[in-house]
């Protein structure tokens, strides 16, 4: 297990905007906020989003999140996509992953992608 992910942004209003609409669905709620630092979690925060001075998003790697639910993938992939998101992959059965998953992915507004998963335990 992870303890957390932090991504550089370039604006972190807009990449805040992204992240709630995306991460609400899956129950993750805004945990700490600053002018330069955001973040979400469950419990304890996981994911930062980060911009100070002179800071550069380089928009490389992917970020996927667990959905408890086939419904919850759809929800968080569409409000995604309306809140500045790029689809990649639209929402369905996903058998890279395996057995039932069903995913989705977007490109957040600095090019980082964002997967959302929900698969049997």
């Amino acid at each position: 297990m992870l303890h957390y992910v932090s991504l550089n942004v370039s604006d972190i209003e807009r990449s805040g905007s992204f992240y709630d609409a995306i991460l609400a669905p899956l129950g993750w709620r805004r945990q700490e906020e600053s002018s330069t630092v955001v973040s979400w979690g469950m419990n304890r925060p996981a994911l930062f989003i980060t911009q100070g001075d002179g800071q550069q998003a380089s928009g490389f790697g992917r970020v996927s999140f667990p959905a408890k639910s086939i419904p919850a993938v759809k929800a968080a992939f569409e409000s995604g996509s309306r809140s500045g998101g790029e689809p990649v992959a639209e929402p369905g059965s996903s058998p890279a992953h395996g057995g039932h998953t069903y995913a989705a992915r977007l490109r957040d507004p600095d090019g980082y992608e964002v997967e959302i998963v929900s698969a049997p335990e």
